[in-house]
């Protein structure tokens, strides 16, 4: 039996194929690996791929990227204003939902992903010779429901089925799984790019007076440019970055060092580390806590953000055997292996990962007594988990409450986030000094938590449990 993983990345996609015990990465029908997550429109066709992407300068109005950030959102969402004000394609709202307009004819972001998953169906199925149904597809770790159900959308219409959960979707009686990974799609590859094709937009300004940021397709041309240079730069100490008849007839050529890449680059490098070190303190690790490090997505190609995450982990072998924008759609082949390889993967408990659907915050004050959240189970936590964390209370009160709120993550708190208290009573006063209130939390697989708080002076302690959490 055969599998299949795919991953949808913000620029790229690409598939795995799972059988006989081993999951290895398909080549497109042009030859590559990793297949551009763009869709150019015509009245005639829709052109998936490398072909969309090489035709965009010509078609800039009708060619769609990054459709994964705007799937499953609606107007007034805040990264959606945000794609829609980028989007070089028009994007109206049209019976409550955000859709395409190209040509007069209007394309939802699911027909998009559609056309998309569809190529990355062919290219494993023309691997494996044979229909494949049974497939796991990653997602962002920052995907909400709406996101998740969109996507689970997509591929029920594309493969048939029914849906079960937001996360498991029985296909043909085989499966569908969205698996959830921690990448950031407001800082990828494609920033990267961006930055550098402003920087070039910049220097061809400097040489020949003129300021080409307002035109698309010039700009086009100067993000097709930078992003070959950003992949010389990964393995060369310099590129040359060269457009024909960039802007009226005018050629450009330029060469960016690697050096000057990176500084160009730095707050993007910046937001990354800031990332990873946030990572680890919702999840209450350090850095001597890791052991392993795997490098995922494309831009860990880079030497920089490799040297970086090196610093952050010094200890720590970086482990970059298999390409890094191929890394999650193996392991998502793996994870479908696993589970074709249970008598009934849908039915059995032992065959499903499940996850926290929100973030688990507990709410004290910090040493301004300004109030501070501490999220203890990231939205997307393996089940079951188990976290412990010491609440630090003033000492002069003889009663501490302990409050738990429940968040989408980008949500700003607010009261209607919080599902439980505990209160602790008759404690000590102390003139000087906290209260030390140990809270430990397991939450089970169904969802349910278990907490226990107890005063680390007195031994006083309460216990609740909340059924359902998120």
């Amino acid at each position: 039996m055969a599998a299949i993983g795919v991953h949808l990345g913000a620029t790229c996609a690409c598939a795995a194929i799972y059988k006989d015990g081993r999951a290895d990465v398909v080549a497109n029908d042009a030859g590559d690996r990793v297949t551009p997550a763009v869709v150019a429109f015509s009245e005639s066709e829709e052109i998936v791929g490398l072909a969309a992407k090489q035709s965009r300068i010509r078609n800039i109005s009708s060619t769609v990227v990054k459709v994964k950030q705007i799937l499953g959102r609606s107007s007034g969402d805040p990264q959606a204003e945000k794609y829609i004000a980028e989007s070089k394609c028009s994007v109206v709202e049209k019976n409550g939902k955000l859709q395409y307009e190209i040509d007069n004819k209007f394309i939802t972001p699911e027909d998009v992903a559609r056309l998309i998953f569809s190529k990355m169906k062919e290219t494993a199925q023309s691997a494996l010779g044979s229909d494949v149904n049974d497939v796991v597809i990653t997602v962002p770790f920052d995907f909400g429901e709406n996101q998740k159900n969109a996507l689970g959308n997509v591929l029920v219409y594309k493969l048939g089925g029914t849906s079960l959960s937001i996360t498991v979707i029985e296909v043909n009686s085989g499966i569908y799984r969205v698996l959830a990974t921690n990448t950031d799609d407001t800082i990828g590859g494609v920033c990267f790019t961006e930055a550098l094709a402003q920087h070039l937009a910049s220097e061809f300004q400097r040489s020949c007076k003129h300021d080409i940021r307002g035109n698309p397709r010039a700009m086009m041309k100067l993000m097709n440019s930078a992003d070959i240079a950003k992949h010389s730069l990964s393995t060369l100490g310099s590129a040359n970055c060269f457009v024909d008849s960039l802007y009226d007839g005018l050629d450009f050529d330029c060469n960016v060092s690697r050096a000057r890449f990176e500084l160009i680059c730095s707050p993007l490098f910046s937001k990354c580390v800031e990332a990873i070190k946030k990572l680890l303190q919702q999840v209450g690790f350090t850095a001597d806590d890791i052991n392993k490090v795997v490098l995922c997505g494309g831009s860990a190609r880079i030497p920089k953000l490799q040297q970086l995450i090196k610093d952050i982990f010094p200890a720590v072998e970086l482990l970059n055997s298999i390409p890094p924008d191929e890394v999650i759609p193996i392991g998502a082949a793996i994870e479908a292996g696993i589970l074709l390889g249970k008598e009934n993967p849908l039915l059995e408990e032992e065959a499903l990962i499940e996850c926290s659907a929100r973030d688990i915050l507990l709410k004290g004050v910090d040493e301004s007594g300004a109030e501070k959240f501490t999220v203890l189970f990231p939205s997307g936590t393996p089940l079951p988990a188990r976290r412990q964390h010491t609440l630090h209370a003033p000492g002069n009160s003889s009663s501490v409450c302990l409050e738990l709120y429940e968040s989408l993550g980008k949500s700003p708190m607010s009261e209607e986030g919080k599902f439980a208290q505990i209160v602790l009573q008759d404690l000590d006063k102390k003139e000087d000094g906290l209260h030390d209130i140990l809270t430990v939390l397991t939450m089970k697989r169904d969802g349910s938590l278990h907490v226990t708080c107890t005063d680390q002076d007195t031994g006083k302690c309460e216990i609740i449990t909340v059924e359902v959490t998120s």
